[in-house]
């Protein structure tokens, strides 16, 4: 450890995963409003904890709730007002600094609030009103500000005390007049450009280096403020868990986890424990492994924020990557991405059916803990077609009917992209041969003009998942027909077989319930809201007894439970985050296992990654597609 003076140690009566409470929002306005941020996946009390600004000593203050749970919020008023120009500061009960924040003038006018992610984006002057108790996003600007998009990405307690700043824009960052500090309040702000190395500029999805001469402790903090005096950037970390580093996961956005090496000036790992600043523990496992020719990761695009009320993964912290690198290429897709869909056989629980978005489908099975093509079935998988034989589905979801039967979801045709194709087609698993083509099709597109501008990117915006319902459960749980407004009796639709579908549309992160006959014609039921921004997968879980819509990292990696409520109509009833050693990645498939399949009260839940980006480069994750982790039976 440099320097002369070391961080107070914590105290005895700090409580765990008080490092993960973030100040998330605050403004300098009427009743000068602080909201506070959980990024763990664990509840914390903050019973006793004070607060501080630039002028008053800390003083205690009343909390909207006394405990924030995991992925929640608490507001209060500051008990003193703050300045045009202030700072804040909050402590726990035994007086250890959890997080600071710092504005220049009007900087908190209408408020000062994390862009890019509750509790983990960089600060920003919001543009419209303040949005407290609830996510950030909707007062953020359209356009985060460069400098909010440089960000604390690593930082090590360990000899040179060195800290990692990430640049995730696209233009260069001047930081040659920034400073930061550690939580010893009694020190003044440190420049960048007299720290060894001299830091200056940070390159567009560059890396900036430096150690402190201030002396990091075994439990300490850094804040990292631009040339005004407003804060950029904050990390906590507790006792060890900086050692060898404290990183971001993923890197350079998520929140902090101790790592098992540090990477500095590179690319963070995310292989480590998670027990220093948050993410609630777990280890990522497995992976590894070279790209083989042609082979392209490509990096998630459109992350936004965790919705309002998510609560941390319910399942085991840890996660296994279970595939080979590079495991699905295909003539039609040579670069591997895009696998898509899953669903379990609920029939036959070992074999987890996936969908490739170019036209191909997968029956995988396990062998020494990876999910890999069944041999038997077809070790490269088989390519799909629409009825008569023709095109390249854009086959997003999948799902298994009561019969046996594949029903995939295509949401264009891919060798005429821009013009939407929203079909669901049933295949029969057991037909001979490389090429299959649909016992049945439906084809829906005429329901959704808004997808045919003639644009691509409004066409790949159509079906994306897709879950067979029984009719058991939902005539079990009063589910009322929206078309007669009684209790649903499947017995008014004769040629529909024993369930509804409900595919899940991107567009709006609606569902669409259908009844599909069988001579080809179908029943619209109508729409439910998921209250979610887009849906990427659909499953019904039977151990639940719920519907599961799933979101990539557009909403924050959750996966949203659906029950009917009262009045027989279909609910949000929980949304759960993804466990926290996971990248934040287009991960668009999600499937659990049957109940059937339990051991030790648990049982699988695999994720697929659109991208096979992971972590990025150098990361054990880069290039794989299938994660596996574990639900509660």
């Amino acid at each position: 450890m440099t320097g002369t003076v070391a961080a107070q140690p914590a105290a005895a009566t700090d409580q765990a995963g008080y490092q993960n409470v973030r100040i998330n929002e605050v403004t300098s306005s009427n009743s000068d409003t602080v909201e506070l941020y959980n990024t763990g996946s664990i509840a914390v009390s903050i019973s006793g904890w004070k607060m501080s600004d630039d002028s008053f000593s800390p003083q205690t203050f009343s909390p909207s709730s006394s405990t924030i749970p995991a992925g929640g919020y608490v507001t209060f008023n500051s008990p003193k007002g703050l300045g045009d120009a202030d700072k804040l500061v909050i402590y726990t009960a035994g007086g250890t600094v959890v997080d600071r924040v710092e504005w220049a003038a009007n900087g908190a006018k209408p408020a000062m609030a994390r862009c890019g992610g509750d509790g983990t984006g960089g600060w920003t002057t919001a543009t419209t009103a303040p949005t407290f108790g609830a996510s950030n996003a909707a007062g953020c600007p359209s356009s985060t500000p460069a400098a909010s998009r440089v960000r604390i990405n690593e930082v090590t307690s360990n000899s040179a005390d060195t800290v990692e700043l990430y640049n995730g824009g696209a233009s260069a960052v001047s930081i040659g007049s920034w400073k930061y500090v550690d939580n010893d309040t009694t020190h003044s702000p440190v420049s960048l450009s007299s720290s060894s190395p001299s830091a200056t500029s940070i390159p567009a999805g560059g890396y900036v280096t430096f150690n402190s001469t201030l002396g990091l402790g075994d439990n300490d903090s850094v804040y990292l403020l631009d040339s005004l005096g407003n804060t950029v950037d904050s990390v906590t970390w507790a006792t060890d868990g900086a050692k060898p580093s404290d990183e971001r996961c993923a890197n350079g956005a998520g929140w902090f986890r101790t790592s098992a090496t540090a990477t500095l000036g590179s690319a963070n790992s995310c292989s480590g424990s998670g027990g220093g600043t948050g993410g609630g523990g777990g280890q990522l496992l497995g992976g590894g492994g070279s790209l083989t020719s042609g082979c392209t990761p490509e990096a998630p695009s459109g992350t936004g924020s965790t919705p309002a009320g998510a609560l941390a993964w319910p399942g085991g912290l840890d996660v296994t990557i279970a595939d080979n690198v590079c495991a699905f290429t295909t003539s039609t897709g040579p670069e591997g991405r895009d696998l898509s869909g899953l669903a379990f056989d609920p029939a036959n629980p070992s074999a987890l059916w996936a969908a490739k978005n170019k036209n191909w489908l997968y029956k995988l099975v396990k062998s020494n803990g990876k999910w890999i093509p069944d041999a038997s079935w077809s070790a490269a998988g088989k390519q799909i077609r629409f009825a008569g034989g023709t095109g390249q589905p854009d086959s997003e979801g999948l799902t298994l009917g009561a019969n046996g039967h594949i029903y995939v979801t295509s949401e264009r045709d891919n060798t005429n992209n821009t013009v939407p194709k929203d079909t669901i087609m049933e295949f029969d698993p057991a037909a001979t041969g490389s090429t299959l083509t649909p016992i049945h099709q439906w084809d829906m597109t005429s329901q959704f003009p808004q997808l045919d501008t003639g644009s691509k990117d409004d066409a790949n915006l159509g079906f994306e998942g897709v879950g067979y319902v029984p009719d058991s459960w939902l005539t079990a749980n009063g589910w009322v027909d929206p078309l007669t407004g009684a209790a649903y009796d499947p017995a008014n639709y004769p040629l529909h077989g024993s369930g509804l579908f409900f595919a899940g549309l991107e567009w709006d992160g609606s569902l669409h319930v259908y009844g599909l006959n069988s001579d080809g014609t179908f029943v619209t039921f109508g729409t439910i809201a998921t209250g979610k921004g887009s849906v990427m997968d659909v499953t019904f879980d039977a151990g639940t007894q719920r519907i599961i819509a799933t979101c990539d990292n557009t909403c924050g990696e959750t996966h949203t439970f659906l029950k009917v409520g009262a009045g027989g109509v279909m609910v949000p009833d929980v949304t759960y985050t993804n466990p926290a050693v996971m990248p934040t990645d287009n991960l668009e498939g999600f499937a659990i296992a049957p109940t059937s399949t339990c051991v030790n009260g648990s049982r699988e839940a695999v994720w697929s990654d659109d991208g096979i980006y992971g972590f990025g480069s150098g990361s054990s994750s880069y290039g794989h597609a299938v994660y596996s982790g574990t639900f509660p039976c």
